[in-house]
């Protein structure tokens, strides 16, 4: 089968809805697939991201991730998330022909325009919706007669959870046609980590004094309640170690400041993969106080589970946040935005032994049931066969 991707970005630029679409891409090729992808080019010449650079051009660059195929097009300028990519109708019609299915991956509202604008619309398209749009109102109403368009024309919209069909409003016109496909990873370097990953989470714990690690991963971004978080640290003990960068690192670190925290925080940026998985293993938890519907998933909390690092999530209605790791089954969950209830949690995973160890294993369990990424490839592929017929 030939597979066409069309997503916003491809690592090594970061997200969840980018590992996602490589983590599928793999698989499929590995099940034998021809799988290309097509996307937005986020570095500039010199190999510096410039994601949220405005006016900042990249060029256009074709590459191998392993057998799949993945063509960056290059931008002129991007402005409110919405890049100008010259290229681009050309490179879709051009791809979308020699393909048996697509799939587009949304919140994407490049990709939607320009594949209607296209008018590639002879092939069979899937589409993966991950998340709302809640806060970029102008944009959710310029990009919803494109959105509309082409969702009535796609065979089978898929959904991240079965929670996350239950109350989004952008998929409810098109109940009857949308099934559930859970993102899922790579679970093997992080049920097995290598000796030398398990001798540095050694050395993490080792540099807390018997204090607490507490980790969060995740772009610094609104819908990610840092705040929250920064106002939890404040009732908690230990270390919170911050993975990520983002455009409110210097308001987050001013509100450190202000709560007497800063000196318990570590922001870490472009961590290789390694040492990622170590801190999952040398975490008491993750942090995952997401406030918005924006967040619909959340990829990170299945890598923690499956290093048996539980977690500590929010309820968010409508969001599958709260399905992908389950209270008292892989960790915590508390009400959104409460950051007292929040402290609470983790002071209870931090004093009750017995409660981490088994929502350790609960994690562990949890990933390998659901979210295995050769499960989702054969799941994909069956829902692809399902359109092409």
């Amino acid at each position: 089968m030939r597979i066409l991707h069309l997503g916003k970005y491809y690592p090594p630029a970061p997200g969840g809805i980018e590992s996602h679409v490589q983590t599928l891409a793999r698989y499929q090729a590995k099940l034998g697939c021809d799988v290309r992808v097509l996307c937005v080019s986020h570095v500039d010449g010199a190999g510096k991201d410039i994601t949220h650079a405005r006016f900042r051009p990249t060029r256009s660059v074709v590459e191998s991730d392993g057998s799949v195929r993945v063509e960056r097009v290059g931008r002129l300028f991007g402005v409110s998330r919405l890049e100008v990519c010259p290229s681009l109708l050309g490179k879709i019609r051009r791809d979308t022909a020699a393909a048996d299915i697509v799939h587009l991956h949304t919140p994407n509202p490049l990709m939607l325009g320009a594949w209607w604008a296209a008018g590639a619309r002879d092939k069979p398209v899937v589409v993966t919706h991950h998340s709302d749009v809640i806060k970029q109102r102008f944009l959710r109403y310029a990009v919803a007669p494109f959105e509309s368009a082409v969702y009535r024309s796609a065979r089978i919209i898929l959904t991240t959870s079965p929670k996350y069909l239950e109350d989004s409003g952008q998929l409810r016109p098109f109940s009857e046609k949308t099934q559930a496909l859970p993102l899922a990873i790579d679970l093997e370097p992080y049920l097995h980590p290598t000796r030398e990953i398990l001798a540095r989470a050694q050395e993490l714990r080792q540099g807390l004094s018997g204090g607490p690690l507490w980790l969060m991963v995740g772009r610094l971004t609104y819908y990610k309640g840092y705040h929250v978080a920064l106002n939890s640290l404040a009732d908690v003990p230990g270390r919170l170690v911050i993975v990520g960068t983002g455009p409110l690192e210097s308001e987050l670190r001013e509100q450190a400041k202000r709560k007497g925290v800063l000196d318990r925080i570590e922001w870490k940026t472009n961590l290789g993969q390694q040492e990622l998985i170590a801190l999952y293993h040398a975490a008491t938890a993750l942090w995952f106080p997401s406030v918005a519907k924006s967040e619909g998933f959340g990829l990170v909390q299945v890598e923690a589970m499956a290093a048996g690092c539980p977690v500590i999530n929010t309820d968010i209605p409508g969001s599958g946040v709260s399905w992908v790791s389950q209270d008292e089954v892989s960790g915590l969950t508390v009400p959104v935005g409460d950051s007292y209830r929040f402290a609470e949690a983790a002071r209870n995973l931090f004093e009750n032994k017995a409660l981490r160890e088994r929502l350790s294993q609960g994690a562990i369990e949890r990933a390998k049931s659901e979210f295995d990424s050769r499960t989702m490839a054969y799941r994909s592929l069956e829902y692809y066969h399902k359109a092409l017929s």
